[in-house]
């Protein structure tokens, strides 16, 4: 038995298992894109922290964070 006859028992395996089909993450992920950029709307993650977004701030648009993010950590 070769590998390729493995995982294509294990691929049969989990969806025996789950037989809804894999879970997917984006849904979830759009959906807690709450933090938006108000000069280029560009959405970020709630859970994004401020050196990343001063980043976006002072290389995209040469701005601080209050100026794009208005509403950050309010």
């Amino acid at each position: 038995m070769g590998n390729g006859a493995k995982a294509a028992q294990k691929r049969e395996r989990n969806q025996k298992s789950d037989p809804k089909g894999s879970k997917s993450q984006k849904k979830v992920n759009e959906a807690a894109k709450n933090i938006v950029c108000t000069v280029c709307k560009s959405s970020f993650l709630v859970t994004t922290r401020a050196p990343a977004l001063e980043e976006h701030s002072q290389n995209k648009h040469g701005k601080t964070i209050a100026e794009c993010f208005p509403t950050y950590g309010k």
